[in-house]
C-alpha cells in the first residue's frame, strides 16, 4: 500500500505513465488512448474508461491556474488494478469543463489520471500537493519544458514532495 501521507506517492511518478505529445480530438478520445496504454501495462480493470467518462461528466475536473491550464480526471479505487499517477502533455490543448462549474471550459495543456487505492486524506494530499506545483509558475515552466518522460515525471517528483515537506 502507497502511504500517501508521508509523500510515497512521489514514486508513482514514472517514465511509463508519462505520454508526451498525445494526439487527441477531445477528451473521450484522451481517455481511450491512456486507457489502452494503463491496461496494457496492467494498472486498470476493464471497467475503467467508462468509469472514468462518468466521474468527469458527473465531476469535471478542469482547472484554470495562471501559468497552465490543467485537468486532474480520477476513479474510484475499484475500477484500478495497482496505483499510478499518469501525466500527459497532449500535442494540442484538450477541453474539459472546469472543476465545480468553476470559469466554464478549460483547455487543458497538462491532464494528470490519479489512480490512486488508498484512503480519501490520501487522495487530497496528492491533489493539494498538484495544486501547490500548479501555482508556482517556474515549477509549471520547468514540467512543460521537459521533453523526456524521464524529465516529466523527475521534475513531478521534484515539485510534488516539496508538498510533504
Amino acid at each position: 500500500m502507497v502511504n500517501i501521507m508521508e509523500g510515497a506517492c512521489i514514486d508513482l511518478f514514472k517514465p511509463e505513465l508519462v505520454f508526451l505529445d498525445l494526439e487527441a480530438g477531445d477528451r473521450h478520445d484522451l481517455f481511450r488512448q491512456l486507457g489502452s496504454a494503463l491496461a496494457s501495462l496492467g494498472y486498470i480493470e476493464d471497467t475503467w474508461y467508462e468509469a472514468i467518462v462518468e466521474r468527469e461528466q458527473d465531476f469535471p475536473t478542469g482547472l484554470q491556474f495562471e501559468a497552465v491550464a490543467v485537468a486532474l480526471p480520477h476513479v474510484d479505487p475499484v475500477h484500478l488494478k495497482k496505483p499510478y499517477i499518469a501525466v500527459v502533455r497532449p500535442r494540442t490543448p484538450v477541453v474539459f469543463e472546469g472543476m465545480a462549474g468553476i470559469g466554464g471550459d478549460v483547455s487543458a495543456e497538462l491532464i494528470v489520471n490519479l489512480g490512486l487505492t488508498g484512503h480519501a486524506e490520501g487522495q487530497v494530499a496528492v491533489l493539494q500537493a498538484l495544486m501547490n506545483v500548479f501555482l508556482d509558475a517556474a515549477a509549471v515552466a520547468d514540467i512543460m519544458a521537459q521533453t523526456t518522460p524521464e524529465g516529466v515525471s523527475a521534475a513531478m517528483r521534484r515539485y510534488c514532495g516539496q508538498g510533504f515537506a
